[in-house]
């Protein structure tokens, strides 16, 4: 790590428990009340998110992400992280003149006509955007990286890796729960395409290519880019947080919720790569015109097994099924050699009957999906980081949604989105390579029962076995029985969708 970053970061941290000891020794003189204890914790969680945004992008990152982890972050800390904002200086336009030479060559001015330089239209820690006429004459905005930016994000990710392998030294049973290495990895993976604007140029790309299915959901066209410069099309409208839902007919905004729904169901459950940050300032909305979607720097990726697990887990939230939604959240991590599983089931079946059903204005997913997380990791399951990435993204975009159609119901919609996903899986189940992939799995299935020969490939894949007796679990319920039938149904029909595509392939030949 450079050393001018590590004085920075070190300043501001000492800064901090300079702080908490002051804060500490105040309160300590005097006798503590209840309302005492609240004000430090209110104080220490104001101290922290400031300094998280004083050191900058990545951090901020980090905090936001946090905010969607009740299981590892006090509830005070949790309203506050979710004030995290950039503390951002509107950088003069000169700073950025080097990167636009460096980038276009010399006779970078060529390239526009115009160029709004006197109030940027945003300002990040990573990057300003300007208003500008490219010399064709068409309206753009282009985005610029801060000079200098990308050599002290890369040297704070690796100061936050060498700080988790400490941790999970020191702190091995946390770890297993949490695995703080492997959640820093997936936040270092989803923002890479913020640190080169070609890969977010690609993003929104591909992304423009899914929207063509909805009517009301558009992606910005790329017009040209480089590393660190990314010149795109103007979005119309404004921010979904400033519109007047009186210049949108009721047709018009639910029509534009729910494309905005189905569009990040397809990008989980069809694509599995979705936009990790669709809060309402990078929703643009204006009355006649599909929503656009901009700043594609920030993607989160999932893999086949775990979007199939995920769709099961909302499908059991949908039909108010704890118990099978408990079973499919424990296939997306591993239980600790401590972990209850029968705990986490009941807590389930209390927990989804409250949520199931709700409306957008009685339901926030993305919460209801980190306080499963949060259930779950006190019971000692762990499950995979993606996880926090999805509910950051989910209760964004719900956020979003929020200001223009609250009446929605978000499993409602996943239901009028069910047949299509559905079928794009069973298309990809009936492809060649996934067909004789199936049939592998379904040939161990039937030969060592499916719960074992899973785990044990799992726990093989970990170096680990661990042996555990369905008598420490406790008795069976009834739901807990037909949750178990009905994933026994699932794999006659994957396995019969797997000898149907080998005899049509033997037919082919």
């Amino acid at each position: 790590m450079g050393s001018g970053r590590s004085r920075a970061v070190a300043k501001v941290l000492g800064a901090l428990a300079l702080g908490e000891a002051g804060r500490t020794v105040g309160v300590g003189r005097r006798k503590r009340s209840e309302k005492d204890d609240i004000a430090l914790e209110r104080q220490r969680a104001r101290a922290v998110r400031r300094a998280m945004e004083e050191l900058g992008p990545f951090y901020v990152k980090i905090g936001q992400m946090l905010s969607t982890r009740p299981d590892i972050v006090p509830d005070v800390m949790l309203e506050e992280f979710k004030n995290l904002h950039e503390q951002v200086r509107v950088a003069p336009f000169s700073d950025f003149e080097p990167v636009l030479a460096a980038e276009l060559g010399a006779n970078w001015r060529s390239y526009f006509k115009e160029i709004a330089v006197d109030k940027p239209l945003g300002a990040a820690s990573l990057a300003q955007v300007y208003r500008v006429v490219l010399a064709n004459g068409r309206s753009a905005v282009v985005k610029i990286q801060r000079p200098g930016i990308r050599p002290i994000m890369l040297d704070d990710m690796a100061l936050l890796r060498k700080l988790s392998r400490q941790l999970a030294k020191r702190a091995p049973d946390f770890n297993a729960v949490i695995d703080v290495e492997s959640m820093l990895g997936t936040l270092f993976d989803a923002m890479e395409p913020e640190l080169d604007f070609t890969l977010e140029a690609a993003n929104m790309r591909n992304a423009a290519e899914q929207a063509e299915d909805h009517e009301y959901i558009t992606v910005p066209e790329v017009i040209f880019d480089t590393q660190r410069v990314l010149v795109q099309e103007m979005a119309p409208g404004q921010s979904i947080r400033n519109v007047n839902r009186d210049q949108f007919s009721a047709q018009e905004r639910e029509a534009i919720g729910k494309d905005l729904l189905s569009f990040m169901f397809r990008a989980f459950f069809i694509e599995r790569a979705f936009h990790a940050d669709p809060h309402p300032g990078n929703v643009f909305v204006a009355p006649g015109q599909p929503a656009t979607i901009i700043d594609w720097g920030m993607i989160g990726r999932a893999d086949r097994r775990m979007s199939m697990t995920m769709l099961l887990i909302i499908m059991a939230l949908a039909q108010n099924d704890g118990t099978a939604l408990a079973k499919a959240w424990i296939e997306l991590g591993r239980p600790t050699a401590w972990a209850n599983i029968p705990g986490f089931i009941s807590d389930m079946q209390s927990f989804v009957p409250k949520v199931a059903g709700a409306s957008m204005e009685d339901l926030d997913f993305g919460v209801a999906l980190t306080n499963i997380l949060k259930y779950s990791t006190r019971r000692g399951i762990q499950t995979s980081p993606v996880i926090s990435l999805l509910g950051k993204s989910f209760a964004n975009l719900e956020g979003s949604i929020r200001y223009l159609a609250p009446e929605l119901a978000i499993t409602d919609t996943l239901e009028d989105e069910l047949k299509e996903i559905m079928l794009e899986l069973a298309r990809e189940t009936l492809s060649q390579e996934s067909a004789a992939k199936l049939a592998v799995e379904a040939m161990m299935t039937i030969a060592d029962g499916p719960e074992q020969a899973r785990g044990f490939l799992r726990d093989l894949a970990n170096r680990e076995l661990t042996l555990q007796s369905s008598a420490l679990q406790g008795p069976r319920s009834r739901a807990e029985d037909r949750a178990d039938k009905r994933a026994a149904a699932m794999r006659r029909t994957l396995i019969a969708i797997a000898a149907g595509a080998a005899y049509w392939d033997h037919r082919r030949r």
